[in-house]
């Protein structure tokens, strides 16, 4: 995509977006409102919650060359056997913005010229914190509707291979097929097969090789007033589709628009239940950790069906 081609897109999304801000929710966020919220809670029929993220990552690995620390800080092993009353503890350390750990990104994570979400500058991200935007915008959690768009299973193919690109067809054609439609202040998910690909291959770099979405598929997401996206891979291709901007659907979603992301989560426990349940959509609660001034958190998201 040229690079001319890509600011036209930004600043479209931009107005768009600054235009429809209107009752103080921040970024995409406005969109779930509380009759959303109620709305979500009819596609509960089974009962059954599914986890959305992949466990924490304590070992090195081609995408996660420095992953999580977990320390056991107690008891001392001589304490083990010790009779009265005794404590395990434990500490716990990691990277949020990795390639592998599923997380949100916060809508002070992306900056471009000086700028992010808004025309905040970006000089409120501090050594000490983000003092706007930061993750503790999100601290009473995300409940709303989710969506779940297979775009392997739509093509026919376990998994997209790395550097594939995911298009606004693709995402009308998943709906299609999947007989469910995408609409106002919905959680979309979108399935590309990343983590399946290194299930059952192993892990790549993914920082320089990885499936995700084209950034005009981002129109979409404007059209039908998403309020957040979450994918198995980091949303972004690799390489990128634009000259000079590594990861332009981070700066179209998140910088443009104020849509929070989550990358790196899972789907192969969700697929399943929805096939076998003819049902791609469900109530979805999200809760980042309370970090106030962070850029992002560790998150489990979880279905509800």
């Amino acid at each position: 995509m040229p690079t001319n081609e890509f600011r036209a897109l930004y600043e479209r999304l931009r107005r768009g977006a600054t235009r429809s801000a209107a009752d103080g929710r921040p970024g995409a966020l406005r969109h779930v409102t509380p009759d959303r919220v109620v709305a979500a809670v009819a596609e509960v029929r089974l009962g059954r919650t599914v986890s959305l993220a992949a466990p924490i990552e304590t070992v090195p690995s081609p995408d996660d060359p420095e992953p999580a620390v977990h320390r056991m800080t107690g008891p001392a092993p001589e304490g083990l056997g010790a009779e009265g009353l005794h404590f395990a503890t434990d500490r716990f350390a990691m990277n949020v913005h990795g390639d592998a750990d599923s997380h949100i990104d916060a809508l002070c994570h992306v900056v471009l010229d000086g700028e992010l979400y808004g025309g905040v500058p970006a000089s409120s991200v501090t050594p000490e914190g983000a003092r706007e935007l930061s993750v503790d915008l999100v601290a009473d959690g995300i409940v709303g509707r989710g969506v779940l768009l297979d775009i392997p299973r739509l093509r026919g193919v376990p998994w997209l291979e790395p550097g594939d690109q995911v298009t606004s067809d693709d995402l009308t054609g998943a709906e299609a097929a999947q007989r469910v439609r995408v609409g106002p202040g919905d959680l979309l998910f979108v399935r590309v097969g990343h983590r399946l690909r290194r299930t059952e291959l192993g892990p790549w770099n993914a920082a320089t090789a990885r499936a995700g979405l084209h950034p005009t598929a981002v129109e979409f997401l404007a059209e039908r007033r998403v309020a957040v996206l979450g994918g198995d891979g980091n949303n972004d291709t690799a390489p990128s589709a634009v000259p000079g901007i590594a990861f332009p659907v981070h700066v179209l979603a998140v910088q443009a628009m104020g849509i929070p992301l989550m990358d790196y989560l899972q789907f192969e426990e969700l697929v399943p239940v929805c096939a076998q349940a003819g049902r791609w959509s469900f109530l979805c609660t999200v809760a980042p950790l309370r970090l106030p001034g962070a850029t992002g958190s560790p998150v489990n998201p979880i279905a509800v069906l």
